[in-house]
């Protein structure tokens, strides 16, 4: 997918299949303390459904009991009450797991492995087959752009590469269950987008992905439905199209009309409204879409003089049947280039051969007339003048001697 093209609308570009994923119903989760008296109320009586090849966003301020949905969805946390299936089973269940993909909110990973390493690490625990462990490690370091730094240790990293080596492991398994906490945190805003082409890229190929970020740009723009918790309960919950339509308004547009036009369309639509009802602007687009336009253009630029290269795709493995075409999406472009090609190396070694020689001969004839540093221009009348001076000296130290006779 090119840097500007529109995100389609996931709603309406695909209908939600019937099959539940995820059931919760009257889940609640209550924290104690030392003596079992009820410390805080995370999660309130919460009921909701995921299908089959949604992307549906957990959304709600600090402390409001995303993070603990979550960790009850993968079986770190037990429930207080109610109830929890995943693909219809406990959340606790080995071979449930083995189909689910989690990106936590910090990166966790063994900072003194490698991103080769990394993937392999978990490839393992997956018990995947060495050679196509190996094989989607390569994809994935191609698809997230790291192939280039897959010797350096991770804990070397910035935040924004922990982040794509994070999302590598996450689907190192090619899970059927993806779930993201916070999956842009760190990116810049091509990352962001090449990440949320990446989410519609999975939920097309059948995958569910459960999105739960507070940068609701992300949201709106990969989310069929989503719910919004406060105080541990839902307090919303719906597709984008029924929580943010504003029906009491009607947008029409159209291209630049003439004065005469447009007068008349006002003059009849103002039949039935009042003038002060009806506003007349030009439609604006986001900034990101502006700034992926202005990028991608400075980048077309580039390929037509130096031959730049473009993103690459979703790795192969992960694209299937329905992402074999080739014109499909590009993501997470190799945005860590190697900072030594910076370096004007070349350059140094070339100008350092003359400067060498210079100081060489410099030194050179320094050594064999010493006087020449202090005194360059030294003429011989200065180079007599020392010698006067002794003679004087001498003649004076003679007389003081012979005073006492």
């Amino acid at each position: 997918m090119s840097l500007t093209e529109t995100l389609s609308p996931p709603a309406a570009s695909r209908s939600a299949p019937a099959e539940n994923v995820i059931v919760v119903q009257g889940l609640t989760k209550l924290f104690k303390d030392f003596w079992g008296r009820s410390k805080a109320r995370a999660v309130d009586n919460v009921n909701f459904e995921v299908r089959r090849g949604e992307v549906f966003g957990l959304l709600g301020p600090n402390g409001s009991g995303k993070s603990t949905t979550v960790k009850m969805l993968l079986g770190l946390l037990h429930p207080t009450k109610g109830r929890i299936e995943v693909f219809g089973h406990s959340p606790r269940h080995v071979a449930t797991k083995s189909r689910i993909g989690y990106l936590p909110e910090e990166s966790y990973l063994y900072r003194y492995l490698n991103s080769h390493e990394t993937l392999a690490f978990f490839g393992d625990l997956f018990r995947l087959p060495s050679g196509e462990r190996d094989k989607r490690a390569e994809q994935l370091l191609e698809m997230v752009g790291l192939s280039q730094t897959r010797t350096r240790a991770v804990g070397e990293f910035s935040k924004g590469m922990q982040r794509r080596i994070g999302l590598a492991q996450a689907l190192i398994n090619d899970p059927d269950l993806v779930i993201l906490d916070e999956p842009t945190a760190g990116l810049d805003p091509i990352g962001c987008r090449e990440v949320k082409d990446l989410i519609l890229a999975l939920a097309r190929r059948g995958k569910t992905v459960i999105l739960s970020s507070h940068l609701l740009s992300d949201v709106e723009d990969v989310c069929d439905r989503v719910v919004i918790y406060y105080g541990g309960k839902i307090q919303a919950m719906g597709t984008l199209k029924e929580l943010l339509a504003t029906p009491d308004v009607v947008r029409i547009t159209s291209p630049v009309l003439r004065r005469e036009t447009m007068e008349r369309v006002l003059a009849v639509i103002r039949q039935d409204v009042a003038q002060d009802k009806v506003r007349i602007d030009n439609p604006t687009q986001n900034l990101e879409s502006y700034f992926l336009e202005v990028v991608q253009k400075a980048r077309a630029a580039a390929e037509a003089t130096s031959g730049a290269t473009s993103g690459h795709r979703v790795a192969e493995y992960l694209r299937g049947e329905a992402e074999a075409k080739p014109s499909t999406e590009r993501v997470l472009e190799r945005l860590t280039a190697p900072i030594a090609a910076t370096s004007p190396a070349p350059v140094v070694t070339e100008v350092g051969s003359a400067v060498d020689s210079k100081k060489l001969a410099a030194l050179t004839k320094t050594e064999t007339t010493p006087s020449a540093a202090s005194a360059p221009a030294a003429n011989p009348a200065e180079t007599t003048a020392p010698k006067v001076d002794l003679n004087k000296a001498n003649e004076k130290l003679s007389s003081l001697l012979g005073k006492p006779k």
